[in-house]
């Protein structure tokens, strides 16, 4: 998953986003309502963590915490990104805002790492529509294993390999066009190209010849994982 985590807390923020990489999650962090609305705008991310009590800005002097202005401009422009807010253990009043303003879910804090990755996979197949496990043929991608099987073997798969499949299998039969999988798959400091996008699709075919699952190529459109028939 691609995740922007929205906190201004160094130490919070370094810890929480130490853990979704090391459970092999992409994480852009932003630290103020203008960077969270930033990558907000011109980055695809799969799930928001959003911190409600962000520093006010200088254009916001009132409020409950101006983390709320980030998600309902994301609402109001029709972004239906999955949202877990961060609110104080103790502040009901935040924990309904975060909600009326269309986040789907909150999180009190102090928080044990594991939930949040745990909730944030869960927000993420709610709105995808598929299970933790999906298969194309004998290719089967565990997303509490964060691996990918074939025939029950584990597929080694280097960590860029790995996220364009796991892109391309959410959810499987999916059309995902070459522009929506270089803005997922690009660094902060510089994009994903199309020859290397395509240098990765062409390494996965020959992996996956055999095995029952597919990479089609639709012209004009992009890439879709589908059952081959022929490899029966």
């Amino acid at each position: 998953m691609r995740i922007l985590l929205v906190e201004d807390d160094d130490v919070l923020s370094q810890a929480v986003r130490r853990s979704l990489e090391r459970a092999s999650h992409r994480v852009d962090l932003a630290r103020s309502v203008e960077e969270a609305d930033h990558w907000w705008r011109v980055q695809v991310f799969d799930a928001i963590l959003l911190d409600l009590n962000l520093p006010l800005s200088r254009h916001e002097r009132s409020g409950l915490g101006s983390g709320l202005t980030a998600l309902r401009a994301a609402r109001s422009r029709g972004d239906r990104t999955p949202v877990l807010v961060l609110t104080s253990r103790d502040r009901t009043e935040e924990r309904i805002a975060g909600l009326d303003a269309g986040a789907d879910d909150y999180l009190g804090k102090p928080f044990d790492l594991g939930e949040v990755e745990a909730r944030l996979r869960a927000l993420v197949r709610r709105a995808s529509g598929t299970g933790d496990r999906v298969a194309v043929g004998e290719l089967v991608l565990d997303r509490r294993a964060r691996r990918f099987f074939l025939a029950d073997e584990a597929l080694s798969l280097p960590a860029r390999e790995f996220e364009v499949l796991s892109e391309l299998m959410t959810p499987p039969g999916r059309v995902v066009s070459k522009r929506d999988l270089s803005r997922r798959l690009s660094e902060a400091d510089g994009v994903l190209g199309d020859n290397a996008l395509e240098a990765f699709i062409s390494r996965l075919r020959r992996k996956l010849a055999g095995t029952g699952a597919a990479i089609r190529t639709l012209r004009g459109l992009g890439y879709v994982v589908e059952e081959d028939a022929g490899a029966r």
